[in-house]
């Protein structure tokens, strides 16, 4: 199963801003390129999940009435353009809850593979894709390859200071995209020479 997790703001839609929330529809902006990146994704047979810290409903910002207007509208255009997101999960806590949910927590990382009858082992062979420390941190403790979109909020001179970095960085989620499908070639092509080999092993044995 291939599965790639996706942070919101600044992967697929535009970044709001240091400190600011997509409080309504009218705010949510798609990255240009991030449609046509989810409609690759979904031909090549991955399992999209959207993994997503939005605070902004326990501050009292906007309600969970309103990020689910948001959310059921972005499902809409991702289908309209051919393209499939399995399942939202959002963190709607603060950080000073201690909820498993909040990224760089992988609770909702579990609950996402849960939802399709998987072990957290899964993750190791899967790709998140963020624009923030904390999404690169939930990756790595996840066991993901992590891919750094500069669409959002950090960029590299950000990421020089962080402790754990990102295994590749792309401009987009566009460029995520090419990454993540020519790292799964490769594995490919890896998989079918292991193969080749071990039946020429089991060919000399046999003779």
């Amino acid at each position: 199963m291939k599965i790639v997790f996706l942070d919101r703001d600044g992967v697929i839609n535009e970044f709001p801003g240091n400190g600011k929330y997509v409080t309504k529809l009218k705010e949510f902006h798609f990255v240009p390129g991030s449609l046509d990146a989810i409609r690759i994704l979904t031909k090549e047979g991955y399992s999209i999940f959207v993994v997503s810290n939005q605070a902004g409903v326990a501050k009292g910002i906007y309600s969970k009435e309103k990020l689910q207007h948001i959310t059921r509208n972005m499902l809409r255009d991702v289908r309209a353009t051919g393209g499939k997101i399995k399942k939202v999960f959002y963190c709607t806590h603060l950080s000073t809850h201690g909820c498993d949910c909040r990224k760089p927590a992988i609770g909702s990382v579990r609950k996402a593979l849960a939802s399709v009858n998987k072990s957290i082992k899964v993750a190791q062979k899967a790709f998140f894709v963020g624009d923030t420390e904390s999404d690169i941190l939930a990756g790595h403790n996840a066991g993901c390859k992590t891919i750094l979109v500069l669409s959002g909020r950090e960029d590299w001179h950000y990421m020089k200071k962080w402790d754990v970095k990102a295994d590749y960085v792309a401009k987009d989620l566009l460029e995520a995209v090419d990454i993540i499908n020519d790292r799964n070639m490769a594995r490919s092509r890896l998989r079918v020479r292991r193969e080749i080999k071990f039946s020429k092993k089991s060919q000399r044995k046999k003779k």
